[in-house]
């Protein structure tokens, strides 16, 4: 098996710092309220800036194609550019009565197009470094995405005064705008596929548990950091937790410097070996290692090859493209729904701290999305590879669940619910990284998985619009466009539970076939293929 090397570990830590900083749409609930007041906006409309930044994924097919042709580092730039752009214009002229709604519309889906750029890089990054262990490494990279809104928020919280008029929607603004450019800079050089070595190796178990053990470290922080918060501990949002922070988010950079040194000293011992061997006068074969040298070589990536290779429009005339489509849109989609409108339901439910809420369910859903890595890795040693489609499946269910739950009036069920859809959510999104390759192959991965998660910005624009209408419903003839109380949000969170029951309901069919497929004879499944274009 090849093994990967410092330079592989480097850009792994390169794809993890940029995941960190790659959710700045994921802190909107936080600003939101503020942004709907400063431009006298009602729900409906803000619930548009929120299908706003999603709107951006429906042209992210072009950062696939961009990947064909650039640098990898270009393409991550191109996409901290579009959120510089995006998010600076807004913080720069928020007050001014100049820019105006549709301005916010436009430039936030610049900024929602971006994240799809730097999405793109750290999936081909990890799938085409890690061999046979691209699950992991994906799982890993995807589930410091979940971290982003509790990132932003400790750093919103720990900076006094970086705005100086006290504008919290400014504050975050500037964040948004100015953390991955400065991210991308920095780990551009880390950013490029490197051969994998031929030689068999240890080291990379090695690694990933210690990766393991730092990413759960970090983890813990930030829930220690979110439940200090909910229960008001102030001492957990405080500077010093934002530096234990960064500090644990820095750790994994020691990875490819131990494996640094431990390479140089090799390269020494070997010097050594040599030159007393060349004393002695004996002639011996350093080449290659034989034929075993090229087990696991050329495989793009991908750690099981899947029944054929497709792309471009053959996609969209698949059946099981519309299966994991709806499936993804009916579940995926309709968590960061919930979690775009976080500030409003706690703002009917009269709580506190809206970045509280925002927090605890990004920490949560860090962990959703750190899940299926650990079970890439343990069904790897074992010999037993997991569908994708049915880990989706089983995840669809307890968030269905969880939105009935929302239906009790009660701060806890909101709490443990916005744990559980956080929590599901980042695992799905996860997953499906694999789910896409594992389905329609590798080839075009870059391409094809931007058309499918274009499903958030059509999931985010019909359901909430549909939360948005319901929400302004209840308030009535309210001349402040504000609804308070539990009925605010119950006939939405009904639609929306049974919505996600129908996507676990679209997801299980999808897996019966792909199990069907697997057990028919060769023969049989060519036969089918070619007698149906599903």
């Amino acid at each position: 098996m090849p093994s990967p090397s410092s330079a592989h570990w480097l850009s792994l830590v390169g794809s993890i710092w940029l995941q960190t900083v790659n959710g700045p749409n994921a802190d909107f609930p936080v600003y939101s309220s503020q942004l709907k007041e400063l431009k006298h906006i009602t729900q409906v409309q803000l619930n548009f800036l929120a299908f706003a930044s999603d709107a951006g994924k429906l042209f992210g097919w072009f950062s696939g194609v961009a990947a064909l042709y650039l640098p990898l580092w270009l393409v991550a730039f191109v996409g901290a550019a579009f959120g510089l752009v995006g998010y600076g214009v807004q913080y720069l002229f928020l007050d001014s009565a100049g820019l105006r709604y549709w301005h916010l519309f436009l430039l936030t889906s610049l900024a929602g197009n971006g994240i799809c750029w730097i999405n793109t890089v750290c999936y081909l990054l990890c799938m085409r470094n890690f061999g046979s262990s691209s699950r992991v490494a994906v799982s890993l990279a995807t589930s410091y995405l979940g971290l982003s809104a509790k990132v932003y928020t400790s750093l919103a919280d720990s900076v006094p005064g970086l705005v100086a008029s006290g504008s919290k929607a400014k504050t975050y603004l500037l964040l948004n705008a100015a953390v991955p450019m400065l991210v991308a800079v920095a780990v551009a050089p880390s950013l490029r596929v490197v051969q994998l070595r031929s030689e068999a190796s240890t080291e990379s178990d090695a690694a990933f548990l210690v990766m393991f053990a730092i990413t759960l470290a970090t983890g813990a922080c930030a829930v220690v950091g979110s439940i200090g918060s909910t229960s008001g501990s102030g001492g957990l949002s405080s500077r010093e937790h934002v530096i234990s922070l960064g500090v644990l988010l820095a750790t994994p950079v020691l990875i490819p410097l131990a494996l640094r040194v431990r390479e140089s000293l090799n390269k020494i011992r070997a010097t050594k070996r040599e030159n007393r061997i060349h004393d002695l006068g004996v002639v011996v074969d350093v080449g290659g290692a034989g034929p075993e040298s090229k087990e696991g070589e050329g495989d793009g990536g991908v750690s099981e090859k899947p029944r054929e290779e497709i792309g471009g429009l053959r996609l969209l005339r698949k059946l099981d493209f519309w299966l994991y489509f709806f499936s993804y849109m009916f579940s995926g989609t309709l968590g960061l729904v919930f979690l775009n409108n976080l500030g409003q339901i706690a703002e009917s439910r009269r709580l506190g701290q809206t970045s509280t809420l925002v927090s605890l369910s990004s920490s949560f859903g860090f962990f959703g999305r750190l899940l299926p890595s650990f079970l890439d890795y343990y069904s790897a040693k074992s010999g037993y590879s997991i569908s994708r489609t049915g880990s989706m499946a089983s995840l669809m269910a307890p968030m269905a669940g969880a939105f009935f739950l929302l239906l009790n009036s009660s701060d806890f069920f909101l709490y443990l619910s916005t744990a559980v859809i956080g929590t599901c959510t980042g695992a799905i999104a996860s997953v499906a990284v694999s789910a896409t390759s594992e389905l329609f192959g590798a080839e075009n991965f870059g391409v094809n998985h931007n058309v499918v998660v274009s499903n958030i910005p059509v999931g985010s624009l019909c359901f909430g619009y549909l939360a948005a209408y319901l929400y302004q419903r209840a308030a009535g003839g309210s001349s402040s466009h504000q609804c308070i109380g539990a009925a605010c949000y119950r006939d939405t969170f009904a639609v929306w539970g049974a919505t996600c029951a129908v996507g676990t309901l679209l997801c299980a069919v999808l897996y019966a076939r792909g199990r069907r497929r697997r057990a028919a004879p060769p023969g049989e499944v060519i036969r089918t293929a070619r007698a149906s274009p599903a």
